[in-house]
């Protein structure tokens, strides 16, 4: 509800010394027989809305305590300390006191539903929790609306999708990707997406136990194709060995973290030498319970039950978390970029992602500059990420501080896209 600024006729109460007075500071004309006394232009009142009071995490790796940002047609249009915040008249106050405010989160990795409706409601869960992009990878087939990134959907996260990826045949699994054994039909393949214009070119390079995985000659057509047609390649891997050709070859982002062995000096050479490959770790579950008992009210009764059925520990998959964390935690202080992605429809999964990127050894601010601005910068957002002037108002209201328990992400009391409040 905006403020309203009262306004009373004042042309009774004013003497003529006073009126000149007046006209020294407004646009009045002076009075005449016709027109004695000119009515005053009354002050326009503002649509901004001010939040005050919060702890803003700005999503770039800064802080402001006691903070203050104004929205106004879905836009920041001024952030900074609530002592330095100069108010526009008549402006809507929103006292934020005791909370925290981040940027709404980017999940970079997902694979949703492919029909309309059901993936306009795995855009509505991510966004009830406090998502506001993501990006579908690689089995989006010929029938996926893939229109819907260009709709700005009310109460929706937004959607960016690879269309349909590419690999080596794989007979059994889906076959909604391009499977391809030529280096001819690897380029056709880029050039059939290139022409639904998909937003990333995705591949799998991973013989999954019992397949004859994506060969450097095939991997190394489909990055050169996607280069020429100016489309990024991002690339499903397990071997450390075929993470090596890759960054030879010229990829741009690894869908996934190497998994069968610790990383090298090498590896980590060579990423070095390549600074704009991204890492989205999609890390595995780590066979150690997490609270789940924020869901409550977020999803049916039954489908939390069975979540906690399976949220139990389980040491045989503790190493292949081990093996992931200690690469991941390397990478990131060696300085490699670091994005979040899930890899699957679990509408809540970025929160249980991040709490497993700290769980490996990044600090809860990295977490949150990859959950937000790397990713928003990864996906050509350019307007999210970050909560700046100019940008969409798309944030979420916390009533902890995640820096200090990265879980605290999980403590919503409300998301905003586009400056209008989500219903939860």
């Amino acid at each position: 509800m905006k403020t309203k600024t009262r306004h009373q006729s004042r042309s009774s109460l004013f003497t003529l010394s006073s009126l000149a007075f007046v006209c020294l500071f407004t646009a009045c004309s002076e009075p005449t027989a016709e027109d004695p006394m000119p009515a005053l232009t009354p002050a326009p009142v503002s649509d901004a809305i001010i939040y005050e009071g919060a702890r803003l995490i700005i999503g770039n790796g800064e802080v402001i305590e006691n903070a203050s940002f104004s929205v106004e047609d879905g836009l920041f249009v001024t952030v900074g300390s609530t002592a330095a915040m100069t108010s526009p008249a008549g402006a809507t106050r929103v006292d934020l006191s005791g909370m925290t405010v981040m940027p709404a989160i980017i999940d970079t990795h997902v694979h949703l539903n492919t029909s309309r409706d059901a993936l306009i409601a795995d855009l509505e869960n991510r966004a009830r929790m406090g998502v506001v992009a993501a990006q579908s990878l690689g089995q989006d087939g010929l029938d996926t609306p893939l229109e819907i990134r260009n709709e700005i959907i009310p109460n929706a996260a937004r959607y960016l999708s690879a269309g349909r990826g590419i690999t080596s045949p794989e007979p059994g699994r889906t076959e909604i990707p391009h499977w391809v054994t030529t280096e001819e039909e690897a380029r056709l393949a880029v050039r059939v997406e290139v022409a639904r214009d998909v937003d990333v070119i995705k591949i799998w390079v991973d013989d999954r136990g019992q397949y004859e995985r994506l060969s450097p000659a095939l991997y190394s057509a489909v990055i050169d194709e996607a280069h020429q047609n100016n489309k990024p390649v991002a690339a499903h891997i397990f071997r450390l060995e075929d993470a090596k050709g890759l960054l030879e070859a010229g990829i741009d982002i690894f869908a996934h973290g190497v998994r069968d062995q610790d990383i090298d000096d090498e590896f980590v050479d060579m990423v070095l030498a390549r600074p704009n490959v991204v890492l989205i770790p999609n890390l595995p579950y780590r066979g150690v319970p997490t609270d789940l008992s924020w869901l409550q009210g977020l999803m049916p009764a039954e489908e939390l039950s069975q979540l906690e059925a399976s949220n139990i520990d389980r040491p045989e998959v503790q190493d292949a978390f081990g093996i992931q964390a200690r690469n991941l935690a390397r990478l990131n202080a060696a300085g490699m970029t670091i994005a979040m992605g899930t890899d699957g429809n679990s509408y809540w999964g970025p929160h249980i992602e991040m709490e497993d990127m700290v769980a490996s050894g990044m600090s809860p601010a990295d977490v949150i500059v990859a959950a937000t601005q790397n990713s928003a910068e990864l996906l050509g957002f350019n307007e999210l990420g970050t909560v700046e002037a100019g940008k969409s108002a798309d944030f979420i209201v916390l009533e902890a501080n995640p820096l200090d328990d990265i879980t605290n992400t999980r403590r919503i009391v409300s998301v905003y896209l586009r400056g209008e409040m989500v219903p939860r």
